[in-house]
C-alpha cells in the first residue's frame, strides 16, 4: 500500500490496470543506460569505431539475437550450425533453422523501421516475418488467433500458469498497445527504457498470436529502443542473456501477474538483463579492440622492417 505507483494503459482481462513504481535501482539502471547507450559518451571505442561497426552489427544483433531468440522458443540447432546457414546462405533444412533464419532477416529489418509509426498491420507483418513457414496451422503467420483457438502458457509441470485475454478482445488491445507504443498514450510522462519493456511485457501478456509471442515481444522491443535513439541496441543481445536463466524470465511475468499487475518485478528483472547485456559487449567489444591493434601493430612493424631492409 505504502507503493507510489504509475497506471499503465495495459488493462489485464478482468479491466485491472497495470501499474509500475520506481525503486533507487530502476533509477539507477535507466540512468546508466541513457549514459551508455543514448549517446556516444561512454560507448566502447571498438563499436564507435566506423571500420568496426558492419562487423558487429551482423555479429551480436542480427546474428547473436536471431539465433538466440530462436533457441528461447525452441530451435533446436546449434550455434555453429545456425552461424553457418546465416553466413553461407543456404537454404534451411528444418523448422528450427526457419526460425533462425526468419529471425535474422526481421532484425536486419528491423533497423529501417526506427522512424516508422507503429500500426496493428505494421505488427501482423513483423509476426509473419518471424515465423513464416514454422507454424501449425500454416496459415497461423500474420494474423491474430481465433476464438477457437485457445492458448494457454504452461509450466513445465503442465500447469497453467497465464491465460491470455480472449480472442475477441486482440484486435482492441493490439490497437491501444500500438497508441502507447508510439507515445500516445499515457499522457505522462513515462521513460522512453521502461515504455520499451512494458511494450515487451504487454505483447507477451496478451499472446496474440498461435505461436511466435515471446520473439514477436522482444523485436518490438528493440523497435522502440532504436526508435528513441538508443543506437547502441543496434548491437546488444539480450535473449543471450535471457536464454542463461529462462526460469528467472518466467518469474519475472508471473511476479508481475500475481502481484496485483505491478509490472516493476518484469521491469528490473530486464533492466538487470540489459546491463549484463551491455556488461557483454563490452567486454567483447574491448577484446575484439585490442585484437585489432595487436593485428595493425603486427602490420606496422613489418612495413617498417621490409622499409629498413630496403633502404639498407
Amino acid at each position: 500500500m505504502a507503493r507510489q505507483s504509475q497506471e499503465l494503459p495495459l488493462r489485464d482481462g478482468h479491466g485491472r490496470p497495470f501499474k509500475f513504481s520506481q525503486p533507487p535501482e530502476l533509477l539507477e539502471a535507466l540512468h546508466r543506460i541513457d549514459m551508455k547507450a543514448g549517446g556516444r559518451v561512454g560507448a566502447p571505442d571498438a563499436v564507435i569505431n566506423a571500420r568496426m561497426r558492419d562487423c558487429y552489427l551482423i555479429t551480436s544483433l542480427q546474428e547473436e539475437e536471431a539465433i538466440t531468440s530462436s533457441q528461447l522458443e525452441g530451435a533446436a540447432t546449434t550455434r555453429d550450425v545456425a552461424r553457418n546457414l546465416i553466413r553461407s546462405g543456404r537454404p534451411p533444412r528444418d523448422r528450427g533453422e526457419r526460425m533462425i533464419l526468419n529471425s535474422f532477416q526481421t532484425m536486419g529489418w528491423l533497423q529501417q523501421l526506427q522512424d516508422t509509426t507503429l500500426t496493428p498491420e505494421l505488427v501482423l507483418s513483423l509476426h509473419r516475418r518471424i515465423t513464416q513457414d514454422t507454424l501449425d496451422p500454416g496459415d497461423a503467420a500474420g494474423r491474430l488467433r481465433r476464438s477457437d483457438e485457445d492458448v494457454v502458457v504452461g509450466d513445465p509441470y503442465g500447469e497453467i500458469v497465464h491465460r491470455p485475454p480472449p480472442a475477441e478482445q486482440l484486435q482492441q488491445r493490439l490497437t491501444h498497445l500500438c497508441a502507447f507504443a508510439n507515445g500516445d498514450t499515457p499522457t505522462t510522462f513515462i521513460h522512453p527504457v521502461v515504455r520499451a519493456i512494458a511494450l515487451h511485457f504487454w505483447l507477451a501478456y496478451d499472446h496474440p498470436f498461435l505461436d511466435g509471442n515471446g520473439r514477436t515481444a522482444r523485436a518490438l522491443f528493440y523497435w522502440a529502443m532504436l526508435r528513441h535513439d538508443y543506437w547502441l541496441f543496434s548491437f546488444i543481445s539480450i535473449s543471450t542473456i535471457l536464454r542463461q536463466a529462462p526460469a528467472q524470465y518466467a518469474r519475472s511475468f508471473m511476479a508481475t501477474e500475481t502481484d496485483d499487475n505491478d509490472l516493476t518485478y518484469f521491469l528490473l528483472a530486464q533492466l538487470k538483463v540489459i546491463g549484463q547485456a551491455m556488461d557483454r559487449l563490452e567486454s567483447t567489444s574491448n577484446g575484439k579492440n585490442r585484437s585489432w591493434k595487436a593485428l595493425s601493430s603486427n602490420w606496422l612493424i613489418r612495413i617498417c622492417s621490409t622499409i629498413a631492409n630496403w633502404r639498407c
